[in-house]
């Protein structure tokens, strides 16, 4: 799997929920805030995961975008700014959050796996002659499809109101997609044997769903007809 550096970028929010307002909580995104995100100019998909390795912060939402400059238009300040009333009472009810805008500075690979491993770097930064030759192991383990790598941006990073500003912590993030859960964790723990970090920097989740620009339009296009 050859490693390939891109230009695209990534909003990624992992959170938890007050249980008492998990279904409301999920009924929202899967209704219209993953459609309200992917319709704004400039992204191309949104996916939702579950936490499968233990309770803390259950839910992790990606968003890829063309660019880093997506998060700087006019049709994403709109949408930033002006919430809808659902919106506001789920952003209330979110707890333990890391919400990060990121540079995907690479990627390998193809394919969207029922499974992600996702691991968080000490560093904000990729240090790639030493991130690299560990991804060239992975990737040729059973079950491994595609992995990205992100960096986050410090200014574009405004956190929501259930993470202190002044606590947080900014680290780089490699997400891996594999075929099952027991292969992400299989990558997961070989990203943590040979990079030496501890084992709380590995979580696995499970694939909820994934919307992508395409399917926005071609529902478009089917109304319009």
């Amino acid at each position: 799997m050859a490693i390939r550096e891109i230009k695209n970028a990534e909003l990624f929010v992992w959170t938890d929920i007050d249980p008492q307002y998990e279904q409301d909580f999920n009924l929202w995104y899967d209704r219209e805030h993953m459609e309200e995100r992917v319709a704004i100019e400039g992204f191309q998909w949104a996916r939702r995961y579950r936490n499968v390795s233990n309770d803390a912060r259950r839910y992790l939402a990606l968003y890829r975008t063309e660019n880093i400059g997506t998060f700087g238009t006019a049709s994403y300040r709109k949408a930033f700014e002006s919430q809808t009333d659902w919106s506001n009472r789920n952003f209330e009810r979110m707890t333990n959050t890391k919400r990060r805008v990121m540079h995907v500075v690479q990627e390998g690979g193809f394919g969207l796996g029922a499974a992600v491993a996702m691991i968080t770097l000490p560093s904000k930064d990729i240090d790639a002659p030493v991130v690299n030759p560990v991804l060239a192991t992975v990737s040729k383990l059973d079950g491994v499809l595609s992995l990205h790598c992100m960096s986050p941006d410090e200014t574009l990073s405004m956190p929501l109101p259930s993470e202190d500003p002044t606590t947080r912590s900014l680290e780089a993030v490699i997400v891996i997609d594999a075929t099952t859960v027991s292969a992400a964790e299989a990558a997961a723990e070989t990203m943590l044997d040979q990079l030496e970090l501890s084992g709380d920097r590995s979580m696995v989740f499970n694939l909820i769903w994934e919307l992508r620009t395409e399917d926005l339009q071609k529902i478009a296009a089917a109304n319009a007809a």
